[in-house]
């Protein structure tokens, strides 16, 4: 009886390790070699980075640039040999906006030129303007008396409340050996919370936003010039926009200024000192076509069981108007670089597969949400589509040009073995790391929220932070060698799940 009782204990000792050891996903190296091989050796990465970042250049929502860049990357999908490639709407956006001239200088107590960026669908200035700014301090209704009269053809700044902390560490952040590690373990749960918790107080918030529209109303009546604000340091400025809807009026001639030159205005004017400023914002809006775009290509799946469901890859190609290398150009050349690989290496896949590149992720993942809701799920109404289970997964790239370092599988504890042995020959690559945890900001929630396989790369975020939505996210802060590896990890992945027998497993989702 002892012996048998030590044998069944070996047994369930045992037993977890050898289900979990159950699942062989194949893995055809010789195809991965391939894959290595012409993404590393044969990219296009340059070239693509090059043309979108300084040929096409930003890429603002509802912009001659965007429109410029739907109709290259449809170009270029065509002369890969992708089918089904189009410009597809889905949906309205609202008011187009391009900048067209932009200058800003201080001339008293002497001249400099001021580093900023008008905010987008803001309007342009009434031609050359050389006025004197005024700081304007209003924290309640009672305020804005005392300054009836005073603002006519004025620049209105306002005072600094906080000021840029000292950068002691390094702007540039990789994943350590045991930042990955713990990555792959789930968060500590802290156990169950007994009541509801305080109860969030939204009133100071909501007289917040209700004070500042009057303040902007009565910018308007006061026929202010212009007004400035802040945003990034060392001469990198964070862009900002207003209403784009066709509902919201366009605002006043708004510029963000980097942090250091518009905390001198505030500070001359502080002091008592004259200040003088010169400036000349040219705006142009479009409205002769509202709607919104993504660029959709395909290569068609030729396993007559199984070329009806879909592989899909993307990255959204719209900008904040000051860049748009890292972010995300940087996603779309990874992007259209394994479908390139794909069709250069003659592959043909049993399921479709098939790349998006979204349309106003900026504004609120408009591109690839309105997509899933046509196609798979709609969550309005709680509307499955004929096409929700024909996707087998969804992968994207939108975290800068850092190297990948995994995936982010969102809770898919299922898709867990399938994907630590498809990158497990990217380790010498460093791209192994398989995590459960969630992340958020951009397409692939679309797709998580809808109850499909959506998953987004793990990356380092490398200086992402200090110079996403800036004037300084450009072809310069693109690190190719990187997003060559990307491709190659990304191809490999897209090519043996488009190969399996089954779908990637789903997380439990109740509809």
């Amino acid at each position: 009886m002892k012996l048998y009782r030590n044998l069944l204990l070996a047994v369930l000792f045992v037993l977890p390790l050898s289900l979990q050891s159950q699942h062989t996903e194949p893995v055809d190296l010789e195809m991965v070699n391939k894959i290595k091989n012409e993404a590393i050796n044969n990219s296009n990465i340059r070239d693509m980075a090059f043309y979108l970042t300084d040929v096409i250049g930003p890429r603002l929502s509802g912009s001659t640039g965007l429109q410029n860049a739907y109709e290259w990357t449809s170009e270029q999908m065509k002369e890969m040999g992708l089918e089904n490639v189009e410009i597809a709407p889905w949906g309205e956006f609202g008011r187009g906006w391009d900048n067209e001239k932009f200058y800003i200088a201080m001339t008293e107590p002497y001249y400099q030129h001021l580093i900023g960026m008008p905010q987008a669908w803001s309007r342009g200035t009434d031609g050359f303007i050389e006025t004197e700014p005024v700081l304007v301090e209003i924290n309640n209704e009672e305020d804005i008396e005392n300054y009836r009269g005073k603002l006519e053809g004025k620049v209105v700044v306002t005072p600094v409340t906080s000021e840029p902390e000292l950068q002691e560490d390094s702007y540039v952040h990789r994943y350590d050996s045991e930042d990955l590690e713990e990555l792959k373990m789930l968060p500590r749960v802290s156990g169950p919370s007994y009541g509801r918790g305080p109860s969030r107080d939204n009133t100071e918030a909501l007289r917040q936003r209700a004070l500042r529209q009057k303040v902007n109303n009565f910018f308007e009546e006061e026929g202010v010039a212009a007004v400035l604000a802040s945003g990034g340091t060392f001469g990198t400025v964070r862009a900002h926009g207003r209403g784009y809807s066709m509902d919201s009026e366009p605002g006043l001639a708004r510029i963000t200024l980097t942090f250091e030159h518009y905390g001198r205005i505030v500070r001359l004017l502080e002091e008592g000192k004259d200040v003088s400023l010169e400036l000349e914002v040219e705006n142009r809006f479009h409205e002769e076509d509202t709607k919104g775009y993504n660029v959709i290509g395909e290569i068609p799946g030729t396993d007559r069981r199984l070329r009806d469901e879909v592989v899909m890859i993307g990255a959204h190609l719209d900008s904040w108007h000051g860049g748009g290398g890292n972010d995300n150009g940087a996603g779309v050349v990874l992007m259209m670089e394994v479908m390139r690989i794909l069709k250069e290496l003659e592959i043909e896949p049993r399921r479709t597969i098939r790349v998006a590149l979204w349309g106003a992720e900026e504004q609120g993942l408009h591109g690839s949400r309105n997509y899933v809701a046509e196609y798979f799920y709609d969550l309005s109404n709680g509307e499955k589509k004929d096409d929700f289970d024909n996707l087998s997964a969804y992968f994207n790239v939108d975290n800068g040009s850092g190297l990948i370092r995994g995936i982010w599988l969102m809770g898919n504890d299922e898709a867990r073995p399938i994907f630590e042995q498809l990158l497990a020959p990217f380790e010498d690559m460093d791209a192994g790391t398989v995590t459960l945890r969630r992340t958020g900001g951009t397409d692939h929630l679309a797709f998580s929220r809808a109850g499909l396989p959506g998953f987004n790369m793990l990356q380092d975020r490398l200086d992402y932070w200090r110079g996403y939505h800036s004037n300084m996210d450009t072809f310069e802060r693109m690190q190719l060698g990187n997003l060559m590896q990307g491709a190659a990890v990304v191809t490999s992945l897209v090519y043996h799940v488009a190969q399996r027998d089954e779908k990637i497993p789903r997380v439990d989702f109740d509809h």
